[in-house]
């Protein structure tokens, strides 16, 4: 049985992880390209959405390499998500393969259902070596995470372009090579410190930069780099320190596990439904919701702006950004909302992201000089009551 899936950002060094220590073989795919874009329009159906797409192109890479079955996620609610599966599966039919689609649905309490599938592409292994798996894999992405938020921390701040993608490729290629929990986390460590100083100071990342973007919208464009035309690296460029709503480890955990289990106590997710009320109470679909809660708690933690990512025709995403603009008002907090596809140019993208930054900076300045005059209108009267006395 050789194991393929699609790409989602650094997805694939926790998935690999995990069938390759239950002795399965892997089948990574191609990552995404231009030429996986091009197989995927060409065999999708026209509207179908822009990630699956994608991950069609990514399936013919992997089945290219001897792929036999693959491992796909599912869906609940109003989002084309769930469908994937079902659709991508007959699209390989009528092109002739005869691959097996595996999909681990959100089990909603019922997490049986979900172990049963793992235990088969386990190799019906025992539970307790299917945890020890599930351990190691869940460690590949926090490790992966964490790689990723310190290039976003050091990428605004470098003196030589470039110089932290590369280490953060060198970070990342460390950790995926690593043996065991402990090797996983030392990787990390070090991959972390190397990024940190790439920034060609003379010594690790410090300060804040300019400005801060928080950047939010439908998960895989978040996450995928490709999908987003790399808006994180091309904000991090103009000087913007990006953060995210969600990275993959909290996809994985919040869309596997705790929503399994139904456990969601006083989590991000509790706050940020409660901070989205206002101007969303129900659930929409996909991260509808989500991309209005977390705006709102980027501005409530200072960020200067929000990045808003989703794909074409993302009927959750239409519905945030539909409300975006009222949130923007409320809360003084600038908004780009971004709908990408197969068709959206690089430099079009390129120029509204550097307009966003513009307006961001001189938001920032205006403020700082207000700022200045409050406190210099405070020394003042100050100075002018001391006297009196």
């Amino acid at each position: 049985m050789r194991i393929t899936f699609p790409h989602m950002g650094n997805l694939w060094v926790g998935v690999k992880a995990i069938f390759e220590d239950l002795g399965r073989e892997v089948v990574v795919p191609p990552l995404p390209s231009r030429r996986s874009l091009e197989l995927g329009v060409r065999h999708s159906p026209e509207f179908a959405c822009f990630p699956l797409k994608l991950n069609i192109g990514d399936f013919l890479g992997a089945l290219e390499q001897g792929a036999e079955v693959i491992v796909m996620a599912g869906g609940v609610g109003p989002c084309r998500f769930g469908h994937y599966a079902q659709v991508q599966a007959q699209v390989l039919r009528d092109l002739g393969h005869r691959v097996e689609m595996v999909v681990l649905e959100p089990p909603r309490g019922h997490l049986g259902e979900v172990v049963a599938r793992l235990r088969r592409l386990a190799g019906w292994r025992p539970l307790g070596r299917i945890l020890g798996a599930l351990r190691f894999g869940w460690e590949k992405l926090r490790a992966a995470d964490e790689l990723e938020r310190a290039a976003a921390r050091a990428r605004p701040l470098e003196t030589h372009p470039g110089a932290v993608d590369a280490a953060y490729r060198r970070a990342l290629a460390a950790v995926d090579a690593a043996g065991g929990i402990v090797g996983t986390r030392r990787a990390s460590s070090e991959g972390v410190r190397a990024i940190l100083e790439a920034t060609g100071r003379g010594g690790p990342a410090v300060g804040r930069p300019r400005l801060r973007a928080g950047l939010v919208g439908e998960v895989y464009m978040v996450v995928e780099t490709f999908a987003n035309q790399e808006v994180e690296r091309r904000l991090g460029e103009l000087g913007v320190e990006v953060s995210r709503s969600v990275y993959i480890s909290d996809w994985a955990r919040s869309h596997v596990f705790l929503d399994a289990l139904r456990l969601t106590g006083r989590t991000r997710a509790t706050l940020v439904r409660r901070a989205a009320e206002p101007y969303l109470e129900h659930f929409v679909g996909g991260h509808g919701r989500e991309s209005v809660g977390e705006s709102v708690l980027f501005q409530r933690e200072g960020y200067d702006g929000v990045v808003h990512v989703a794909p074409f025709t993302c009927m959750p995403e239409i519905v945030a950004a539909s409300l975006l603009p009222e949130l923007s008002r409320d809360v003084r907090l600038p908004v780009l909302s971004l709908f990408l596809d197969e068709h959206t140019g690089e430099a079009g993208l390129q120029t509204r992201l550097e307009a966003f930054v513009d307006l961001l900076g001189r938001r920032r300045r205006l403020g700082e000089e207000r700022l200045g005059e409050g406190r210099a209108a405070a020394w003042k009267s100050t100075s002018v009551s001391t006297s009196a006395r």
